[in-house]
């Protein structure tokens, strides 16, 4: 237990049972502040502050300023905000593990102890990334998908089980076992925490950071932590505080209830539209409202998880009697839930009827009854569309999908007829007839579609618009009983009106964790979901992170022939362009029991109100509504089939793993031997030639474009986890390294080898970079002495000018890096030479990656942009003012060519300044540790 000041006197004692704690008290600063007052995230972070409080890192000054906060204040006071604990993936806890791995190696070259780098706080890790969908719409799909992730991923997985003998507090959960955030919120979330110690445990709110930017799910259950990049969670790991900017906070009040036909997927769409459209990045949101006690946990989750995609922080609910049925009934342990109710109470965390309104900085409100039937898409979570309106919507997406020569004189989105006579759907799924799903086909006014033949001897035709892929995913739905029972019954009444899915559509089911499948499966849900294709295929992210798996050949070639835009439908939180499915341009996410709907009409272009899914075996037309489930019915479903024991019993040898798992051959050593031969797990370059003190700060001379991007530049587009291309500069280097292309697997699985990684930056096939004159993907013009440009990948052309001593910025728009806490988006660019980005707006994470990769974020001032500059990209970039800085300035002007600008640095806190002025976070880290006589 460490030294604390405890300048307040809040160090006190808590009794629950016969067990005593020791806790710091909050209502200590009361005779000075208004504690009761703050909202429940900020009463967290003042214990932690209390707590951690030791004349340097953390003052008393510090928790003054935050237990006198002002909710009117703009941010601007920083504190440090420690975690009790971090949570990883497999996509972003290989890299880090990597990271530590080579730190390791570093500190011993510079005269160190590599016994300090070392996790001081727990570190947990949940395999859930690697896994895709290969096998589909059978029996064996989970058994042959998940032999297929060990053939791929047997080093990465090998070099885990090291990192979990080779340092302490650091815990994997084997592969085929959950969603790392469903864990996360079944099993390894305490709510509150306690730290053994002598001469009473100490016990305090639990608090974590992730390298997921999806760990905000937690926040339902009343936990306070957020997504933030590897880089900096390392850090956290290895006992540095996170530097942070006390927030402004804004409360979203609940009233009402969801009307019948309204689900949770439906409810977070709504609020994710509502609040990126008021604008909350880099603030904490915090709900609130009678409202409250009629959301059950699980939609808590829900809204919670998809705090990304409307940019906040964090999105966190109080804990409250909810939280307790929810904790006993996911089998914590009593002891814990008692600790819980008693801890809460005693702080001022408590919520109920009675309980004051905390000050925001600002309030909207949702009344639930206003939420209805929505998907969202094409192509952002944000994009919500009422369901009455999908079609409507989707054909006016559709013609800024299609080549302008397919659409012959007339827009798309006109060319579709208005309706489709009942007479067009024909059985479902008759192999060895044609069938044409599809609407439009036959006016006349559109091009033909493409006609299919599969394998099988089915026979259809694929056109724009049609469902390809119907996938029940993602951590965001699948930990939600409500739209995972609902699917089912769904699946159970159209499969007793004899529908079937589309042929063309590939059908998956990917639940959080075994407890969705054992509540199904008792249920009696699990065979009407097999009848429509909807089998098991393994228990991770999959579809919403990209491993969607291919098509059917057949199909990808349709798709190919005539660059069809096709659809995919996913209960998932990103539908981000390129990060599905490469052969598909268009993404929409949507409610379990939509998903089913959609994969049983094949298509988009259809009014699930008013138009029928298809013909029952009776002859007759099937509607939406003859299927929907009925709200009563579900919940007496859940009522009957979803039990607390299930809990206990999947997570009873959660770390165990199976006999692939315990059979893998594991390194031994607390130093890692690097297989120079490996394209998985490669030594990195961060720490080459690193020395104890950093070199001066330089100004960034005669620099060249490396992209010039527009608005919503995603970190799938920076750094994407899909597929890779054979004839991609990644690909290159695999099939360079004798990788067979059937065994590239995805960047996601490679991110623990930085030549793949580089050479994925910027490589999204739908990126567009002006620099490229039109062409989309991830090329650009290598500009000579002249500004004359010759076309190539972006990775050829950074290995051109790197090679010359140029040096490169990048160019964007508005919410640059927006989406996935994605550290290769920051890493790649650096190792690609980019020094700066200068952008209209930049999302949270992102923008602090790039700090802790030493790349200086640099915001257009208001009213400027690419566009209003006059800036083309050819031109040459200077940037002064940096050279011999102990601290750059908080403006900058930027030369390009003859004209300059303004712009402002984000680098928002002081302890920023110092992770950039080291070159990044990590050799920042590290000369921190070498300092404070971590020698051998």
């Amino acid at each position: 237990m460490q030294a604390n000041h405890d300048s307040f006197g809040a160090r006190s004692t808590l009794t629950v049972g016969e067990q005593v704690f020791d806790i710091f008290r909050l209502d200590a600063l009361a005779s000075r502040f208004d504690v009761a007052g703050l909202p429940f995230s900020l009463k967290v972070l003042l214990e932690n502050l209390l707590r951690r409080e030791d004349g340097e890192t953390v003052l008393a000054s510090d928790i003054e300023a935050l237990a006198g906060w002002d909710p009117d204040a703009e941010p601007s006071r920083e504190i440090a905000f420690s975690p009790a604990r971090v949570l990883m993936q497999d996509f972003t806890g290989v890299p880090a593990v990597v990271d530590l791995a080579a730190m390791r190696d570093a500190m011993r070259e510079l005269g160190g102890d590599p016994a300090a780098i070392n996790p001081l706080v727990p570190a947990e890790l949940v395999i859930d990334h690697s896994v895709q969908v290969d096998a589909f719409g059978s029996p064996a799909a989970f058994r042959v998908n998940a032999e297929r992730e060990f053939e791929r991923n047997r080093e990465r997985y090998a070099f885990l089980r090291w990192g979990q003998r080779a340092f302490d507090n650091f815990s994997v959960v084997p592969p085929d076992t959950g969603i790392v955030h469903q864990v996360n919120l079944e099993y390894l979330a305490r709510v509150v925490f306690v730290e053994r110690g002598a001469p009473r445990p100490l016990a305090y709110p639990d608090t974590l950071v992730g390298t997921d930017s999806h760990t905000t799910m937690v926040n339902g259950l009343g936990v306070l932590g957020w997504g933030v990049g590897g880089i900096e969670a390392e850090a956290a790991m290895l006992g540095q505080p996170l530097p942070m900017l006390i927030p402004r906070v804004l409360g979203f009040r609940v009233t009402g209830e969801l009307r019948q036909g309204a689900t949770a997927t439906d409810l977070v769409l709504t609020v994710t539209e509502r609040l990126r459209a008021h604008g909350v990045v880099g603030k904490f949101v915090e709900f609130y409202g009678e409202g409250l006690a009629r959301l059950p946990l699980a939609d808590r989750a829900t809204i919670g998880n998809m705090s990304p995609e409307f940019g906040s922080t964090c999105a966190i609910f109080p804990i409250d009697a909810e939280t307790l049925r929810y904790l006993r009934f996911s089998g914590r342990p009593p002891e814990l839930v008692s600790l819980v109710e008693a801890y809460a109470k005693e702080q001022g965390l408590w919520h109920d009827a009675d309980s004051p309104q905390p000050r925001f900085s600002e309030t909207i409100e949702l009344d639930l009854g206003e939420v209805e039937p929505s998907i969202a898409g094409p192509r952002r979570p944000q994009d919500r569309v009422p369901l009455a309106r999908a079609r409507a919507a989707f054909r006016e997406a559709l013609a800024g999908y299609v080549a302008p020569e397919s659409r012959e004189d007339e827009s798309l989105a006109q060319s579709f007829p208005a309706s489709d006579p009942v007479a067009t759907h024909v059985a479902n799924g008759a192999a060895g007839e044609t069938e044409k799903a599809g609407k439009g086909g036959h006016d006349g006014r559109r091009r033909d579609p493409v006609a299919v033949s599969l394998a099988d001897g089915t026979k259809f035709e694929l056109d724009h618009g049609h469902v390809v892929i119907a996938a029940i995913t993602s951590c965001t739905n699948t930990s939600n009983p409500s739209v995972m029972v609902g699917a089912g019954i769904l699946a159970r009444n159209a499969v007793a009106r004899g529908l079937r899915s589309r042929p063309w559509v590939k059908t998956s089911l990917a639940p959080g964790s075994k407890v969705v499948t054992e509540y199904l499966e008792r249920a009696g849900l699990t065979e009407p979901l097999d009848a429509l294709g909807f089998n098991l295929v393994g228990y991770g992210c999959t579809t919403c992170i990209g491993n969607s798996g291919p098509l059917a050949a057949e199909i990808s070639q349709a798709v190919a022939q005539r660059d069809l835009a096709v659809v995919s439908v996913l209960s998932g939180n990103r539908n981000f362009e390129g990060r599905i499915n490469p052969d598909v341009k268009m993404n929409y996410l949507a409610s379990p029991p939509l998903v089913v709907a959609y994969a049983l009409a094949g298509t988009m272009d259809i009014d699930l109100e008013r138009e029928p899914l298809g013909t029952g075996s009776d002859g007759r037309p099937v509607f939406l509504r003859d299927i929907w489930p009925d709200a009563e019915e579900v919940g007496h479903t859940i009522a009957e089939a979803v039990r607390s024991e299930m809990f206990r019993a999947s997570y009873s040898s959660v770390f165990d793993g199976d006999e692939r798992w315990n059979a893998l051959k594991v390194p031994e050593g607390d130093a890692f031997a690097w297989d120079e031969a490996s394209t998985y797990v490669r030594r990195p370059p961060f720490f080459e030639g690193l020395r104890p003190e950093p070199e001066p700060l330089s100004d960034i001379v005669g620099a060249r474009a490396l992209a010039v991007l527009g608005d919503s530049v995603t970190t799938d587009h920076i750094s994407p986890a899909g597929s890779i291309k054979r004839d991609s500069p990644a690909g290159r280097y695999l099939i360079e390294h004798g990788v067979e292309v059937r065994e590239f697997n995805s960047y996601g699985s490679r991110r623990g080898n930085h030549e793949v990684m580089m050479r994925g930056t910027f490589a999204n096939i739908r990126l567009r970079n002006r620099l490229a004159g039109g062409a989309e993907g991830g090329v650009t013009a290598y500009l000579d002495d002249d500004g004359e440009g010759e076309l190539m990948p972006i990775y050829d052309a950074a290995m051109r000018y790197i090679a010359r001593g140029t040096p490169l910025v990048v160019l964007a728009g508005r919410e640059y890096g927006s989406g996935s806490s994605r550290d290769w988006a920051a890493k790649g660019a650096s190792l690609l030479g980019v020094r700066a980005v200068i952008a209209q707006s930049f999302e949270r994470i992102h923008r602090s990656n790039l700090v802790g990769m030493g790349v200086l974020p640099l915001q257009f001032a208001d009213g400027d942009s690419v566009d209003s500059l006059g800036l083309t990209g050819r031109e040459r970039f200077t940037i002064t003012g940096i050279a011999g800085a102990e601290r750059v300035p908080e403006t900058l002007t930027v030369r390009a060519d003859e004209s300059s600008f303004q712009v402002r640095v984000r680098i928002d806190t002081p302890k920023e300044q110092d992770y950039f002025r080291h070159g990044g976070i990590l050799p920042y880290v590290l000369r921190q540790l070498l300092r404070s006589g971590a020698r051998r």
